[in-house]
């Protein structure tokens, strides 16, 4: 095998619980869910051990290398397994600064591509090099609906197949998570989502999405809305079609409105009057995901019966 092409999927949250803070680090309670927003990533195989990646779309192309979450895997994998190298291509779909987790996601998508472009089937030792590259990358390898804690590395894996239908309304300008960590910091808000998270398992636990709704939370919109002001108008104009719920994922600054079904998230996105990026998604479960990717023009075994009985 010389190249593989993987989807690397975007997550977000449902929930985000600031638990606590200790040496500069905060703990989460935060309950996530991979949707079909995804980065394709194209990995050539090398014969000596050397990494390059290239960047394509949504303004990707001026990340410098040494903050390219995705060269950092490469090379990561590269050493800890004694393989060869790869030559990776990125087209990036998730938007940037968006609390989608875009950066975790291609980190992972090139951690599981290289896996499958060297025959390395080491899952724990892939897990290992995941938590050091980054606190939630452990969960990006598997995705679907899964409770984070501690810093994001503490992943609870939930057995929840309910489909959540989003509109997603995504700001151009991003929010830096460290700065809207800092102003948290700053702002002593008062909590008002204590325990929503588990409210939120238990309800979709029950198929109950009217009820979950309800208690979508992020302790982290209010600091993010003073950073981005685009952040408070996306909320607003979530709200403004009755949605389920309606919640900022990560530290944004994309907004989620949650909806029975697709139709209604197409409709409010018909008229959606802002000058943010408007997508429409739905959660995915790992079953799907590790479908992988296939080329719009590829040949379907059937397509391929008709030209061989010609």
């Amino acid at each position: 095998m010389k190249t593989v092409r993987i989807k690397s999927y975007a997550k977000v949250n449902l929930t985000l619980e600031i638990t606590g803070a200790e040496g500069g680090y905060h703990f989460l309670d935060s309950l996530v869910a991979s949707v079909n927003l995804f980065d394709l990533i194209v990995l050539k195989k090398r014969k000596d051990p050397l990494c390059s990646v290239t960047m394509k779309g949504l303004g990707s192309e001026s990340i410098p290398p040494d903050e390219n979450n995705a060269l950092k895997a490469g090379e990561a994998f590269a050493q800890a397994f004694g393989t060869g190298g790869a030559d990776i291509t990125v087209y990036k779909n998730i938007p940037l600064g968006a609390g989608l987790g875009g950066s975790s996601a291609d980190a992972a998508g090139v951690l599981v591509g290289m896996a499958k472009l060297y025959g390395v089937d080491e899952p724990e030792k892939l897990a290992e090099l995941a938590d050091a590259l980054g606190s939630d990358i452990r969960y990006m390898l598997k995705g679907g609906f899964a409770r984070m804690q501690g810093r994001g590395e503490k992943v609870t894996p939930l057995p929840i197949t309910e489909k959540l239908h989003f509109l997603m309304i995504c700001p151009s300008d991003g929010v830096s998570s460290g700065a809207c960590y800092r102003k948290y910091d700053g702002l002593n808000a008062p909590k008002t989502g204590v325990g929503n998270t588990e409210k939120c398992i238990q309800a979709l636990r029950r198929k109950d999405i009217s009820e979950a709704g309800r208690y979508l939370t992020n302790d982290l919109y209010p600091p993010a809305a003073e950073l981005c002001e685009d952040v408070q108008k996306a909320y607003e104009a979530a709200l403004s079609f009755s949605p389920l719920g309606a919640v900022m994922t990560g530290s944004g600054s994309c907004v989620l409105a949650v909806f029975e079904n697709r139709e209604f998230c197409e409709w409010a996105k018909s008229r959606y009057k802002g000058k943010a990026r408007t997508i429409v998604a739905e959660t995915v479960l790992p079953e799907k995901m590790k479908k992988g990717w296939r080329s719009p023009f590829a040949l379907s075994e059937e397509e391929r019966k008709l030209l061989d009985n010609e």
